[in-house]
């Protein structure tokens, strides 16, 4: 289902837009404030996310590991599931 919505934009708004449509990525100034309402989206899930794991970190307490252990063991949870950058594969 699609919503009509009336939206005002201040002059310097609406140029920009224009200048976005102009650009050919966008093919109508509707389809560039959809795409900026998706990228809102997406940010707005990853900050969710960022503050459901700083609120995990923050609730499992001090660590009885030193930094090179907990670093380590990153290193080697990333060496399993592949997402160690080649650059780091040896210290």
């Amino acid at each position: 289902m699609t919503v009509r919505k009336t939206i005002s934009f201040t002059e310097q708004h609406d140029e920009w837009i224009k200048a976005r449509v102009a650009s050919g990525n966008y093919a109508s100034d509707s389809e560039y404030v959809r795409d900026l309402i998706r990228k809102d989206q997406r940010e707005n899930e990853q900050v969710t996310v960022l503050r459901a794991a700083i609120s995990d970190g923050l609730n499992s307490g001090i660590s009885e590991r030193c930094v090179k252990d907990i670093m380590t063991s990153v290193e080697e949870k990333m060496r399993k599931n592949g997402t160690l950058p080649p650059d780091k594969e040896s210290r």
